[in-house]
């Protein structure tokens, strides 16, 4: 069963939430970071993307980096940007995007619950980005970015969750890219103590999003108990809750340099070894996905690739023998296209391959080919959650972005002291 724990959030005062708050750091550059610090000094990417306000040679691994991150933190509390709450409390985190609401809270979550796999994954980390937030989390001696939990709602926790938001105005409030995003303190004992109990019967959190920031909150608690400085902060990580059925998944877009020893010709003939291929014809290239030429009543691995300024849908039947991870689209496009035809062995680190999360829209895809900058774009179906979950629950990893997640959090609103 898992744990969930209130705490003293940092957060910015209502009349400054919009200016602190960001996107995570993991969704920007560090040549974007520093743009938007010039239109916004506030901004909280100044912490987690610190080495945007150093000089451009700077090593984005060198101790200062992650100095300067503590720096730029501990100045927006002293200048009351930045404001510890006096009391525990949970954070109901409402987004409103796209005609969707989505309703989740912000708790913390036990490092135990981590090792003893209640808090499941379904990715690899690297160890390098392990190393950096390691380090961001142990030199700023704060959780500054959300973790995205989902968890298998028996039915009356989330009714639960939604009646806690109170009428009025929430206490901050941010926009980006065209969601709202709504933060409520819950500071009465009794509601906590009610989802306390509630979560005492739930048998596992799922890491939706933030794989690297849960492993190197546990490496903290690690690192400090060996030193001799664990506090019961530091054994708890902060989180963003969501029921499993309350969230979305897009695809995750491929895109491809080169086609290696093919022309675009022989590649054609080589997918159709494998995959029906057919002419899409015309898109709606706003949309973050492409729906199926045709329904099936049997399983079928649908997938669409944009090449030489045309759309086309490849497609085959699902092997009936194959496991979970298998059977996924995600799966057979690495294997047989990416690996078996262009020699894309390291789906992770290859420069042939980018990824292009999948709230993207379409046309995105089309430019970057039509650039000439990649060969070919392949777009994805969403994966479904139930898949997602079983995988995880099976110990099972999932082929790197295979899933996008909505909605993206922001970053700055709710932070976490390990003090």
């Amino acid at each position: 069963m898992v744990q969930i724990f209130s705490f003293k959030a940092f957060r910015p005062p209502a009349a400054e939430a919009q200016q602190i708050a960001s996107v995570p750091y993991d969704v920007v550059s560090t040549e974007e970071s520093r743009a938007a610090l010039a239109e916004n000094p506030q901004s909280f990417l100044q912490v987690i993307r610190s080495e945007a306000t150093l000089p451009a040679d700077t090593d984005p691994a060198a101790p200062v980096v992650y100095e300067t991150a503590a720096a730029n933190l501990h100045k927006l509390i002293d200048e009351g940007l930045l404001l510890q709450d006096a009391e525990p409390g949970i954070y109901l985190y409402r987004v409103k995007q796209g005609g969707s609401i989505y309703t989740g809270f912000v708790a913390n979550v036990s490092v135990d619950d981590y090792r003893d796999n209640k808090i499941k994954r379904h990715e690899h980390t690297r160890y390098d980005k392990e190393e950096d937030r390691t380090r961001h989390i142990d030199t700023t001696d704060m959780h500054t970015g959300l973790v995205v939990l989902l968890y298998r709602d028996p039915g009356e926790i989330f009714p639960y969750i939604a009646s806690l938001v109170p009428e009025g105005l929430p206490d901050g409030v941010a926009k980006s890219n065209g969601a709202v995003h709504e933060v409520f303190r819950i500071a009465d004992p009794e509601a906590i103590s009610t989802m306390q109990e509630m979560f005492a019967g739930v048998d596992a959190f799922y890491i939706a999003d933030g794989h690297h920031r849960a492993k190197s909150s546990v490496n903290i608690a690690d690192k400090r108990g060996e030193e001799g400085r664990l506090t019961p902060e530091s054994e708890r990580f902060m989180a963003v809750i969501f029921a499993e059925n309350r969230v979305k998944i897009h695809g995750y877009s491929r895109l491809v340099r080169d086609l290696g020893d093919y022309t675009p010709e022989t590649f054609m003939a080589g997918l159709s070894e494998t995959f029906t291929v057919k002419p899409y014809g015309e898109i709606e290239d706003t949309v973050f996905s492409i729906p199926p030429l045709a329904e099936s009543a049997t399983p079928v691995h649908v997938m669409h690739m944009y090449m030489n300024g045309a759309w086309y849908e490849l497609s085959c039947p699902v092997d009936p023998a194959a496991d979970r991870i298998a059977s996924l689209d995600v799966s057979l496009l690495q294997k047989t296209v990416l690996e078996g035809m262009l020699g894309i062995t390291d789906p992770r680190g290859d420069p042939r391959l980018q990824y292009l999360g999948g709230a993207r829209p379409l046309r995105d895809l089309q430019t970057r080919v039509d650039s000439g900058e990649f060969i070919a774009a392949f777009s994805m179906q969403p994966v479904h959650v139930d898949d997602v979950l079983g995988i995880a629950d099976d110990g099972g990893v999932m082929p790197p972005k295979s899933t996008w997640f909505e909605p993206k959090l922001l970053s700055g609103l709710v932070l976490h002291s390990l003090e």
